[in-house]
């Protein structure tokens, strides 16, 4: 009678785990740089929508609080964008949308779309990280 040998580990090996973590890591990361490269973008050229929109939740329009915070978020996404200081910009990315979140809850904006838009960008922010970051993941590991 011959008996066949199932392989010990069905699915995928910790090596294929670890890549397919980093991938996820870097596409949740790669849309939140994306965007915040848009954002801070657009308030350096001060585009009227981005003059509207800023003066709308009541900050100064004007060019030096436009730029200032473009150069802010400019930064902080690209120490974000970096491995060696990805911790420091995702720090740094919290307290801004922590400022948007707060402006739009001032203005009394809707909920959803507009007051947790940045606690949702925020999400992807430390998710990213967390998939791409074995040392984040050992720190803050999820429980079964």
């Amino acid at each position: 009678m011959s008996t066949i040998s199932m392989p010990e580990h069905s699915g995928t090996t910790a090596s294929q785990s670890a890549t397919s973590s980093r991938w996820a890591g870097w596409i949740l990361s790669g849309l939140v740089i994306a965007f915040c490269l848009m954002d801070g973008v657009m308030k350096l050229f001060h585009p009227q929508f981005v003059i509207d929109a800023t003066s709308d939740i009541g900050w100064p329009a004007d060019p030096a609080t436009l730029t200032a915070l473009g150069v802010i978020l400019l930064v902080s996404t690209a120490l974000y964008a970096l491995p060696r200081t990805a911790v420091l910009g995702a720090v740094l990315l919290t307290g801004y949308l922590g400022g948007a979140v707060a402006s739009h809850v001032r203005h009394a904006d809707p909920l959803f779309t507009h007051d947790l838009f940045g606690v949702y960008l925020g999400v992807l922010v430390w998710g990213g990280l967390w998939f791409r970051d074995t040392r984040l993941r050992a720190l803050m590991p999820l429980r079964r």
